[in-house]
């Protein structure tokens, strides 16, 4: 980036060399002068030859501005509630100058004038020079003259020095207003700025300051943390309100969603007075964090004891000034190890063990699974924007999962293989037999049962229908009975052996099914 001093230099040079050039011709014009508008300048009636005298008059065209005789009298001029005259050197200054103070100033002193072109530059810094990370710095730059105002060339320098590249929009044909706009300042934007102007003719080259503070974090917009679970937390962002001395009061807040899409749920929120004293509240019940004791009143920061993985997502904490916002996040991602199945390895068996982050990583990020003193072969890494990562283990050992972006290592976890002793492998064994053999007795035995249940129920069936069988030809046979003994004349006879047969029929049948 091309330095604000090199094209200054430059400027000033060529300046002096055409300067000196016209000094003959400037000698027989009215001289010119600069003023900033509210700022102060100061008139110089150079040229007059000593003992003039002690009478001075100062004009405006040709209202009087201030006079001295044998005191000091105040003109009717707009500026002469804003002027004074030295005495001894007779100079004029006017402060607190006006854009509309520009114009043709005369010295009067004795016999001898001298005439002065007053050029004057008003810079307006839009947001009175308050801004928030991310908004638009607009500068208006306006000149008024006696004479027809000139075309200007503006550069504009920042706190360090570098020229900002911003194409200069004029606003009206008669060269009196631009606007130059910067997009997205930044936090460490802030300090003084310098706005070069330059003319060729007539000759300016003029310099005018102007404060830009930002208000914003030190933080980046967006920044990613890494964290293993169960461990300890701080998330902190640093405000530059003290750094840029902002002496204004504003607010702000934290809030936390576990993904982009998901319900924001406030943490906390502060305020900021415009000594620089900070007040904190804690507003979340059902989230578990604390808010240490800063030792700077800049510093925004929370504290996550043993976070579990859905303690993921972006944090993010918010500024507010004049219903204006600007924001940083910090995203928490968060890795944990497992094993499947769970504890010692039995020999010959295996294990499956999984690292797993809490959302997908950067196209520079990537997991990887390793053996200590392994081999080559014992390493495995996840693909681009995988989340979790799988290795297969069949032997004891010490296995590390590494968080690596860019080459650097960010996080690490361990994950201890045992290896199971002899008796637990058999004794595996042995309860695999045993759970085999014992599904397949149960198996037998539901099958027995069954067909023992089937069977009854067919029995069953077959009883019931041998009793309506033996209750129909009972009292077929009774009736048969009762006809032939009222045949043979023998009514008075009571058929009782007509129950009997019947009975030991039923007896008989019974018997049967009984052997079936």
């Amino acid at each position: 980036m091309e330095s604000c001093g090199t094209v200054v230099s430059s400027t000033l040079a060529v300046f002096l060399v055409l300067h000196l050039g016209l000094i003959p011709i400037m000698a027989q014009q009215n001289e010119l002068q600069i003023g900033i508008a509210g700022q102060a300048v100061i008139l110089s009636c150079s040229g007059i030859p000593n003992g003039t005298g002690s009478t001075v008059t100062w004009k405006y065209y040709k209202v009087v501005i201030r006079s001295f005789k044998t005191t000091l009298l105040r003109g009717k001029a707009t500026m002469s509630d804003r002027s004074e005259i030295n005495l001894n050197s007779k100079h004029l200054k006017v402060w607190d100058l006006k854009l509309s103070d520009a114009g043709i100033y005369t010295c009067e002193c004795g016999s001898h004038t001298v005439s002065i072109s007053l050029h004057v530059f008003k810079l307006t810094n839009s947001l009175d020079g308050h801004f928030l990370s991310n908004e638009v710095l607009e500068l208006t730059l306006m000149q008024n003259a006696s004479h027809p105002l000139p075309h200007l060339s503006i550069t504009l320098c920042n706190s360090n020095n570098n020229i900002v590249r911003s194409t200069p929009f004029l606003q009206n044909n008669n060269h009196q207003k631009y606007i130059l706009k910067l997009n997205r300042l930044e936090a460490t934007d802030s300090g003084t700025w310098m706005c070069h102007v330059h003319s060729d003719s007539p000759l300016i080259n003029q310099t005018i300051p102007f404060d830009v503070k930002v208000l914003g974090f030190q933080n980046p917009d967006l920044e990613r943390k890494y964290a293993t679970v169960d461990s300890t937390v701080i998330l902190s962002w640093r405000l530059n309100f003290q750094k840029i001395k902002w002496k204004q009061g504003f607010t702000g807040q934290l809030n936390w969603k576990q993904q982009e899409s998901a319900t924001a749920h406030e943490l906390l929120d502060f305020n900021v007075t415009a000594l620089g004293e900070q007040h904190k509240t804690k507003k979340s019940s059902h989230f578990r964090f604390e808010i240490p004791e800063s030792k700077s009143e800049s510093t925004i920061e929370v504290k996550l004891p043993k976070v579990h993985f859905n303690h993921s997502g972006q944090y993010q904490c918010q500024l507010a000034y004049n219903r204006r916002y600007t924001q940083s996040k910090i995203e928490l991602v968060l890795m944990k190890v497992s094993a499947n199945p769970v504890g010692p390895i039995p020999r010959g068996a295996e294990m499956t063990l999984t690292c797993q982050v809490s959302s997908p990583l950067p196209s520079n990020a990537h997991l990887r699974w390793e053996r200590v003193n392994g081999t080559q072969t014992d390493i495995k890494e996840s693909k681009q924007h995988e989340v979790k990562v799988e290795v297969n283990v069949s032997a004891a050992g010490l296995w590390n999962c590494h968080l690596i972006e860019d080459n650097d290592r960010k996080i690490s976890l361990n994950y201890p293989v045992e290896e199971a002793p002899v008796w637990i492998s058999y004794a595996v064994i042995g309860a695999s037999i045993g759970g085999s053999v014992l599904v397949f007795g149960l198996a037998c035995l539901c099958i027995i049962s069954g067909i023992s249940w089937q069977q009854r129920r067919q029995r069953a069936k077959r009883m019931a229908r041998a009793r309506q069988h033996l209750l129909e030809n009972k009292t077929c046979q009774c009736q048969q009975q009762g006809s032939w003994m009222v045949e043979q004349g023998e009514m008075e006879l009571e058929p009782a052996w007509c129950y009997s047969t019947a009975a030991f029929q039923h007896f008989q049948l019974l018997l049967m099914l009984s052997h079936a």
